[in-house]
């Protein structure tokens, strides 16, 4: 399916609506096995009519209007109706906490917010000011509300089908805030437009594909890669409805193109592990007559095996990850992009992808390397700039369009492009060497017990290492044998991983944490990025005890 360049997302969906008006777009899951399904006519109908109830509230014309929820079918058409009623979106993350929930509000000046399909409510409740009107999606929490079944039954569908310009402010994206409060990043139609003119001609996606959207769309991975898709390409779109469903949603949508997160790819990994320990599924992928069959069997159980493109994003991941779901027949696409461009910058591209390495530009994107080794990028796809923030928006962005990314990589023979770390991650030790943190993570995470770590160490002779165990092994923490094995297993990764690098960069020890790093306790963004500066700040006071310690591996009890 050949896409017109440029073409912005509204004359797409109106173009699905007349040349595919019974065809299968959404597919929601409404608890159990239910599910609501909707085609193009059914999805812009209620757009239209939820657009209807936007012009009756008089709001000024580009009101930014907030969406709460999980992802589901009618966040996909409330952005639609806010678009044709001539506002703006703002997506807030499912997980923030109160306070964060209210500065979003109150720095945007949303005129109304939508609620929907919530696991904590109760704790982000408390930011929405008690005077901004609120809808309930369908599958909200328990509320008094103005529910969204009356919204569209009250009010007549505007009867026709408006534009917006490309330059128009179409959502504002705020940053996951791990250092700092979050930025209001306000994207254009225009970005959109021409993201998926770049994904068109990498990708090919038509109406055949399949998608499945779980990720946060108040991300700007999510809404660039599922939701700009689905809407451009008219491919089918399904939407998860619980983690402890994920499997059985997988398999009813059989994602055709699969986008994640390295921590779920790992996930994945160890849900393999479980039922078919490493040594013996590497044994089995060396003989002949297994090796396909195994194969198979493998990506049908993980709900990938009509997958033709599967993609990991918005933190690095390790390499030996990405080698293992090659050998299991899956190539892993590293791709990589910030919030400021909406996630379109690199990806690698099948048949041309080094293990390490996030790939080549998206077409029509440059990247080149600045002072510091800094990454900087240019494109179409950048931000118009900063909400209410032009001293930011001049930092981040150069006279010329250069936008700073503030990580640090290097571009082998090829153009692809390789992420070292982040310019201001960089800490010096007491001999006066600068370390880079987030290669040295990436080697330990390789480790099959690990499923994050932090890298720290400033102002001390070398850098130690903290990490999380993975979620099968965190159970296990207070048995002896347990810890033996982890112990070994550590102290052999520590000196591994040493060999590899230089003297300065050599782990003093390794720290197994006993809390998980969660979303909810500050220590992962909503994407599920570490919070460096807030592991820092946790684990700073036992560093001088576990410095004198003098031993490889260590236990926080």
């Amino acid at each position: 399916m050949t896409i017109e360049k440029r073409l912005l997302p509204l004359q797409s969906v109106y173009r699905h609506e007349k040349e595919r008006p019974d065809a299968l777009f959404m597919t929601q899951p409404m608890g159990g096995a239910d599910v609501r399904t909707y085609n193009w006519v059914q999805t812009l109908e209620e757009a239209r009519r939820l657009a209807a109830y936007f012009k009756a509230q008089n709001f000024e014309p580009g009101s930014r209007i907030a969406i709460m929820s999980k992802n589901c079918s009618e966040f996909i058409i409330t952005e639609l109706a806010i678009w044709m009623a001539g506002h703006i979106t703002v997506a807030l993350f499912p997980t923030l906490d109160a306070k964060t929930v209210g500065y979003i509000l109150e720095h945007s000046e949303a005129s109304m917010v939508f609620v929907g399909k919530l696991d904590v409510w109760d704790e982000m409740k408390p930011g929405v000011p008690e005077d901004l009107p609120r809808v309930a999606y369908t599958l909200a929490p328990p509320n008094d509300y103005k529910m969204w079944a009356d919204v569209l039954a009250e009010n007549d569908p505007i009867d026709d089908s408006p534009l917006r310009e490309g330059d128009d402010t179409a959502m504002i994206i705020y940053t996951s805030g791990s250092t700092g409060q979050p930025k209001g990043v306000e994207l254009t139609f225009n970005n959109l437009g021409f993201t998926n003119d770049g994904i068109q001609k990498v990708f090919d996606i038509d109406t055949n594909d399949r998608l499945l959207s779980y990720l946060p769309l108040a991300h700007s991975f999510e809404r660039m890669a599922i939701e700009n898709v689905a809407l451009y390409t008219a491919c089918q779109l399904y939407f998860a409805e619980a983690l402890t469903t994920f499997v059985n949603d997988l398999r009813r949508a059989r994602p055709t193109m699969f986008i994640s997160v390295p921590r779920l790819w790992l996930k994945f990994q160890m849900g393999v592990f479980k039922k078919m320990p490493p040594k013996k599924l590497k044994t089995f992928l060396k003989i002949p007559i297994l090796k396909s069959i195994v194969k198979k069997k493998l990506k049908k159980g993980l709900g990938l095996d009509a997958t033709r493109f599967a993609i990991s994003g918005s933190a690095p991941i390790p390499p030996d990850l990405v080698q293992w779901y090659r050998d299991i027949g899956l190539e892993l696409l590293e791709g990589y992009g910030m919030t400021e461009n909406i996630a379109f910058s690199h990806c690698n591209q099948p048949g041309k992808t080094r293990v390490g390495y996030v790939g080549n530009c998206f077409p029509g994107v440059e990247h080149k390397i600045g002072d510091n080794d800094e990454i900087m990028v240019r494109s179409p796809a950048t931000m118009k700039g900063y909400y209410k923030n032009p001293e930011a928006t001049a930092e981040a962005i150069t006279s010329d369009g250069w936008l700073l990314t503030g990580d640090r990589g290097e571009i082998d023979d090829q153009g692809r492009l390789r992420i070292t770390g982040r310019v201001k991650e960089l800490f010096k030790t007491s001999k006066g060497k600068y370390v880079a943190p987030v290669p040295l993570e990436n080697d330990i995470n390789n480790e099959q017990y690990i499923e994050l770590s932090c890298v720290f160490g400033s102002g001390y002779p070398q850098p130690c290492a903290v990490v999380q165990l993975g979620e099968d092994f965190r159970p296990k923490m207070k048995d002896k044998a347990f810890r033996d094995e982890i112990t070994a297993a550590f102290t052999k990764l520590r000196e591994d991983v040493n060999k590899e690098v230089p003297v300065y960069e050599r782990l003093e020890f390794i720290v197994v944490a006993k809390d998980e790093w969660l979303i909810e306790n500050g220590f992962l963004t909503p994407t599920m990025k570490i919070k460096r500066s807030v592991l820092e700040d946790a684990y700073g006071p036992q560093l001088d005890a576990w410095y004198g310690a003098k031993q490889p591996v260590l236990w926080e009890d």
